[in-house]
């Protein structure tokens, strides 16, 4: 919004071409998203807190979770109006690739929404009832990638990227539809299932943000995207400014959401959050790279798959419970000592993902 009034008053005032600028707006845009997160944080607890929208403690959890009983959540709030706001005003609107991430990150944040206000206004467990809630995960997710499909106009667009491998880029056809509904949902509830310790989920996130925001800023500069052998999608530059406001905005929220935590982000923050990394992995064709660096949501979502399966049939469980950082604060772990490793292993996953645009 202020990149055309900054375009309209350069022919004044030559300093406002600095807003031109791909990095200085992803500055800005980390800035502004921060500081709404910390100005805003305190008055949307304080009101969560008034409205009594606590978290729900599952009864057969961990008993150092019981005393969180209580703690307001749907703090994903915060995150999601920060993104906006400093999207809206920092990043070119007429860029398509803009409005995919953004309605994505309200689309999906609408469905985690729906399912918090069921769980903690009107006091049902089950919040959304799991068939609607894959429902519309799954329309919401259909029509991203269909209107991406149909607006292609590069063959790379819908070309898979084999990391490691320099010239293999397969044409996916209609199959890009397919898969980019599995990345979009399953990375949504991969965050969703992640979501279950103080900072376990937005640390993660946040870095794989900013490690897509390299990636989209060398895949938007075709000088780089040529240097690293990396299709060049003249779109994606612009993506760096919203990876940066999604940043600011986690930096924000863990402000607050730190051990011990003042408040949750609910489903509302983890189902968009988790969709948008989804649908940033598909704009820079970078889906495989996703499932690297996004390791701790992958053993995450691994952990209760193979859970659920081994009890239906063996009835047997292979952890003491899942997610699997359950699994360690039950096997003794104090609940920041999982948090910090998990952190730590998340920052080895992305690096391993970066390492995949030059070892090709």
């Amino acid at each position: 919004m202020l990149v055309w009034l900054a375009e309209y008053l350069t022919q004044y005032i030559s300093a406002f071409n600095v807003f031109s600028y791909l990095t200085f707006r992803a500055i800005l845009g980390v800035l502004t998203s921060l500081l709404l997160s910390l100005y805003f944080g305190p008055k949307l607890i304080a009101a969560l807190q008034r409205m009594q929208i606590g978290q729900v403690v599952r009864n057969d959890g961990p008993e150092s979770h019981f005393s969180k009983k209580g703690t307001p959540t749907m703090g994903g709030l915060l995150i999601l109006g920060s993104i906006l706001v400093s999207t809206l005003l920092w990043a070119n609107l007429e860029n398509k690739y803009v409005w995919v991430v953004l309605f994505v990150l309200v689309s999906f944040g609408a469905i985690g929404f729906v399912d918090d206000y069921r769980k903690v206004i009107r006091k049902d467990p089950k919040g959304l009832i799991a068939r609607w809630k894959y429902f519309w995960q799954s329309l919401f997710a259909i029509l991203t990638a269909f209107f991406l499909y149909a607006t292609a106009e590069r063959p790379a667009e819908t070309a898979l990227l084999v990391p490691f491998l320099k010239d293999v880029m397969p044409q996916l056809g209609l199959l890009f539809i397919a898969l980019s509904y599995f990345v979009i949902v399953g990375t949504s509830n991969a965050v969703n299932l992640t979501d279950g310790l103080d900072g376990l989920a937005i640390v993660p996130t946040i870095m794989v943000a900013g490690a897509f925001a390299i990636i989209a800023y060398a895949s938007g500069n075709v000088n780089f995207a040529s240097y690293l052998n990396i299709p060049f999608l003249p779109y994606a530059g612009e993506l760096v400014v919203f990876c940066a406001a999604l940043i600011g905005a986690g930096l924000g929220f863990l402000w607050f959401n730190t051990y011990p935590a003042l408040v949750f982000m609910g489903d509302v923050g983890s189902l968009a959050l988790g969709a948008v990394l989804g649908v940033i992995a598909i704009l820079v064709r970078q889906e495989i790279v996703l499932f690297i660096m996004g390791g701790i949501f992958v053993m995450e979502t691994l952990s209760v798959i193979l859970q659920v399966g081994s009890y239906k049939l063996r009835k047997q469980r292979i952890f003491r419970m899942a997610p699997i950082h359950h699994h360690y604060e039950l096997k003794g772990w104090p609940e920041p000592r999982v948090i910090v490793r998990f952190w730590i292993l998340s920052i080895i996953f992305v690096l391993v993902g970066l390492a995949t645009l030059k070892l090709r």
